[in-house]
Parts: C-alpha cells; structure tokens; sequence
C-alpha cells in the first residue's frame, strides 16, 4: 500500500511538474505561407525540432497567402511574420515594424522548364508560370531575366500567376506552362517528374530572404519572448547547417517529398545559405528594391528619397541575443553553380 501511493504521490508531483511547464510557455502565432517555402525552412525545423519549445514557446502557425500574413502582422493576429517584402512596403507607407531575425542569405527561386527548353534565351515567346505581381515568387524572376537576360515581361514572354508553387507544377505537366519559378524544394519534385532547373536566382541576387518581422509595439512590451524566438532561430539555422538526416525528415515532410534522396539534394542546396543576422548592405537592397516597385507602381513620390531603412532594424534585441548565445556569424555564403 505505501508503496502504491508513493507511486502515486510521484505520479502527481510529475503532473504538477508538467502543468507548471505548460503554464510556463508564451504562446507567439508565427506567420507561415500556404505553401512551403525554402526562405522559412529554419522555422519548420523551430517548431518540428523543439526549438521553439525548448526556449520556453508555445508556437502555433497562422497560414495565409504572404499579402494577408503581412496584415495579419500589422493588425496583431501574427506575433512574427517572415515577409520581408510585404513587411518593407508596409514599413514605408507607415506600418511600425520591426525586422528582428534573419533566416536565408540568397534568393532560394529556381526556374523550372520543359526539358525541351536548353537555355534561357529559349523562353522567349513562351509562358511562365509565377506567383502574385509583388511578391517574391514573381518580382525575383522578373528582376533575373530582365537585368541579366534582358528578357522582359509582356514584351519577350507572358506570365500567369498563379497561387501555389503546386499549381505551377500542374501548369508544367499540363502545358500551360514551359516553365515555372519554384523553391528549392518543389523545382526538386518537379525534376523527379522530368523537367529540369534551367537558372537559380540566387546566383545572380543575394538578399534577406524569410527574415521575421514584428509589431514594435509587440518588440517594446515582449522583449524577452523575442529574444526567445530570436535564439530559437539561430539554434534551428545551425541545427540545419550540422544535422542532415533531421533536416531532411522535417524537409520531406513540409515539401511533400517522399524521397529520400530529392530531400537529401535540397539540403545540399540550402543548409549553409541561412543566417539569423541581417547584414545592412542586403538590407538595403532589399528597400532599395521595394521603393523601385512602389515608384512605379505610383505608391512613392518619385523624387522623395528613402528613410534610413537601418532604423527598421532590431538591432539592439537582435545582436544582445546573439552574443549571448555565443553565436559567430558565418561567412556569407556563396551561391552555387546549377
């Protein structure tokens, strides 16, 4: 008998135990795309790998298209929000955010073409499959083959945009499509169905890629939750970076992969591309960038100069947490060849 309730007495410590865990953990909503993307892969491994709960996070997805996470961000029902082009167009037309935690280091965009395709010259005249006018998944491809093919929208190919890279895979095996812009992680699915990668964006534009917002409002009253999350990240980039086989299941299982070895050569083409710093000069760029679209787009007086966008920057928060953690930022990591 004495020892049945001892049995139990520990039983209920260890109840007691769990539930002051459980009472422990912040809840954060983190923003997530409706389809994977190669930019948030440190962010699929927080949650599958216990980062996030491990820096005392109880994590939940909010899963919009990328226009309806950055007002999601804006009005609170997001706590981080990793689109940085959404988030630089909010921040200069008003919206108080704050850039706190870096993810990827390069463009992660591949296009994708008809194996009868040989080069790039070859799209001429042929439609592309992108996504939404605004968004990565089309000003990245556009930027590529206008600057350094000089191959321009509406003039030397047509595009149709569409809302996930799986329809662009579909408009591929339909023939709607000679070629599509796609993730690492979906062009590698495409090619196992017989289409191949003819160009990698990332080795023509290095940029901030997946890097995380939040409200300032959110940054002044919950510093410490996002120091927590900032640590979460940068423990999940270097757990990428040295742990292939855990990187690949969580790849496999966010991509839709079911082989093995196609998971295995997105990692070879992405695990030392991330960085939770966020350097200045592709910072920039990365506003640089956005103020170009909003000009032409007529949402930006032409002769009025950009802020110094530095300021939209943690960087307080952001380098206290990394020294903290004795994290030395890598080299910035070279884009490699198709």
């Amino acid at each position: 008998m004495l020892k049945t309730k001892s049995i139990a007495l520990a039983a209920a410590i260890a109840a007691i135990a769990m539930a002051g865990a459980a009472e422990a953990q912040t809840k954060i909503k983190i923003g997530r795309t409706l389809s994977g993307s190669g930019f948030h892969v440190p962010i699929y491994i927080g949650m599958e790998k216990g980062f996030f709960k491990k820096e005392g996070l109880d994590a939940e997805y909010v899963s919009m298209t990328g226009k309806a996470l950055v007002t999601a961000g804006i009005s609170g029902n997001a706590d981080f929000v990793p689109i940085p082009g959404g988030g630089s167009q909010a921040t200069l037309m008003g919206a108080d955010l704050k850039y706190v935690v870096g993810e990827s280091l390069i463009s992660q965009w591949a296009i994708v073409a008809d194996a009868k395709i040989k080069s790039v010259q070859d799209l001429k005249g042929k439609t592309l499959g992108y996504g939404r006018a605004g968004a990565a998944d089309y000003d990245e491809g556009e930027i590529v083959l206008s600057r350094f093919f000089n191959m321009n929208v509406g003039r030397d190919y047509k595009v149709i945009s569409f809302q996930s890279e799986s329809d662009r895979v579909a408009g591929l095996i339909n023939g709607d499509i000679s070629a599509g812009l796609m993730s690492f992680p979906t062009a590698a699915r495409a090619q196992a169905a017989g289409f191949k990668m003819l160009l990698k964006t990332g080795q023509y534009l290095p940029r901030v890629g997946g890097s995380v917002w939040t409200r300032a409002s959110y940054l002044k009253d919950n510093r410490p939750t996002v120091k927590k999350f900032i640590r979460a990240i940068a423990g999940s980039i270097e757990y990428l970076r040295n742990n292939k086989a855990g990187s690949v299941e969580v790849i496999m299982k966010e991509f839709g992969i079911k082989n093995k070895k196609q998971a295995g050569i997105v990692w070879n083409e992405i695990h030392d591309q991330y960085s939770p710093d966020l350097p200045v000069d592709l910072f920039k760029k990365l506003f640089a960038g956005r103020h170009k679209r909003m000009v032409k787009r007529k949402l930006w007086p032409k002769d009025k100069k950009l802020p110094d966008v530095t300021k939209f920057i943690a960087r307080g928060v952001l380098d206290e947490t990394l020294r903290e953690i004795g994290y030395f930022l890598q080299p910035r990591p070279k884009p490699k060849a198709s």
